[in-house]
């Protein structure tokens, strides 16, 4: 057993991070990590608890230097499955893998190669692949029109964002108290997956029982979010007993290594578009990926629900919730209506925040929480930075995701084709019976877990 002074403990049943006991050389940058900038080890005492507690967000794997703790690696299983001729792959892609995953084979830090990742996905054998960027949208349109509402009826304010599931777990655990302030939203893998398994299965005609849905993801919490006990409403919808939203994460770390074991040129392969219905996002969803990302778009669309109107081109950007800092905030005006904002990026800081709101120290209308510094970028399963070149690889990669929203000719969620057809013919509107159904969901207090019950 190493130093649990040293290094962070891992249950053997933790279905995102292991330890190869072997490789550790106990550098202690494991514990530090957990201690200090995730602040979930200072939480507890594990003397206390059942079992070590873990958010899954693997931000101590990407610290670990000698790869001693890394993602459970689930690749292996989708090589498998894709054997299978009976069974249809469908892989959805994150959005910030498209501006990391470049760097395992050698192209510039920031460079958007999402072309050249559908184009191997298919080549692995995938028989569709989506935009997440499209479930960003999604959840954008129950996120946005969720808190309009609440700030009508000045109710269970503030919202705080719900996409980060290492931050829901960290709030069921650590401040079961606010989870009726959480977004009932549910992630967007995770409204892309049930829509997989209902609206696109409807459309193809295909037996949802046939379909695997594969996420390619930046973070290793979303291991942990597909396996959570209502991650199933696809189930309920189908009367498919053990029918789940999503079967399988996949980190970008996971792709670049089965890309590079099936011996596929990445760097010089022509470039494919995702299918539809489910393949065009706008550049709100893009951003999603920026710490402040997903407050962004959020209020791009919030605005028009609330004046009917859309933002002027030269005001479409809330660049007060952008950038590295820490804390952010800011009030936006939206026709004399004043709502208060803030961003959290990192655990260490959003804490901060939290402790200050308890207290009665702040007020806010929305809160975007989101683990890890810089966001999505900087998941637990992203290409590995060295230490030194951190601040600017981080950079690179938001920068990326920013570039692309400026020139994407779409940059309101409520204006994407796709959406639009998907709620005149399946979801009616946003919060309608049926999408609080298929894309909205509950927490559970899991505060027990402190107290060895």
């Amino acid at each position: 057993m190493k130093n649990i002074e040293l290094v962070v403990p891992i249950d053997k049943d933790n279905v995102s991070i292991e330890r190869n006991e072997e490789k550790c050389i106990e550098c202690g940058y494991c514990r530090k990590t957990c201690e200090n900038e995730v602040t979930v080890a200072r939480m507890y005492e594990l003397g206390k608890t059942r079992k070590p507690i873990c958010i899954n967000c693997g931000q101590c794997a990407n610290m670990c230097p000698n790869e001693s703790i890394k993602e459970k690696m689930d690749y292996l299983k989708v090589k498998e499955i894709i054997k299978d001729k009976s069974k249809i792959v469908v892989v959805s892609v994150a959005p910030a893998v498209r501006v990391a995953l470049g760097e395992e084979v050698g192209i510039k830090e920031g460079t958007n190669v999402e072309g050249k990742i559908v184009s191997a996905l298919k080549k692995l054998g995938a028989k569709y692949v989506f935009d997440i960027t499209f479930g960003a949208d999604l959840t954008i349109m129950e996120e946005a029109k969720e808190l309009v509402k609440r700030i009508k009826e000045n109710k269970n304010l503030p919202q705080f964002t719900s996409c980060c599931p290492a931050w829901v777990k960290y709030a069921e655990i650590f401040y079961p108290k606010l989870l009726p302030n959480l977004s009932t939203a549910k992630s967007p893998i995770s409204m892309q997956g049930a829509t997989i398994k209902t609206y696109f299965a409807k459309n193809k005609n295909i037996d949802p029982k046939d379909i695997i849905n594969v996420v390619i993801a930046p973070c290793t919490a979303k291991k942990y979010e597909i396996k959570r006990t209502e991650m199933k409403d696809c189930a309920t919808y189908n009367n498919i007993r053990d029918l789940r939203d999503n079967d399988y994460v996949l980190t970008t770390r996971e792709l670049a290594k089965w890309i590079k074991e099936e011996n596929i040129d990445f760097r010089n392969l022509e470039e494919e578009k995702f299918d539809s219905p489910l393949g065009k996002g706008t550049g709100a969803g893009v951003i999603f990926g920026n710490t402040g990302g997903v407050m962004e778009a959020a209020l791009r669309t919030a605005y028009y629900f609330i004046t009917n109107k859309d933002l002027l081109e030269n005001a479409i950007e809330f660049k007060s919730v952008r950038g590295m800092q820490g804390l952010k905030e800011a009030q936006i005006d939206i026709e004399g209506l004043k709502i208060k904002v803030a961003v959290a990026n990192g655990m260490k800081n959003a804490k901060v925040l939290i402790d200050k709101i308890l207290q009665g120290k702040e007020q806010y209308h929305f809160i975007e929480i989101m683990n890890c510094f810089g966001g999505c970028i900087n998941g637990g399963g992203q290409p590995k930075i060295p230490i030194i070149d951190m601040q600017e690889v981080r950079q690179k990669r938001i920068e990326g995701l920013y570039k692309d929203d400026e020139k994407d000719t779409l940059r309101l969620s409520y204006k994407n084709p796709e959406i639009i057809e998907i709620y005149k013919d399946f979801y009616k509107e946003p919060n309608s019976k049926i999408a609080e159904e298929l894309l909205h969901t509950k927490y559970e207090d899991k505060s027990y877990l402190l107290n060895n019950k």
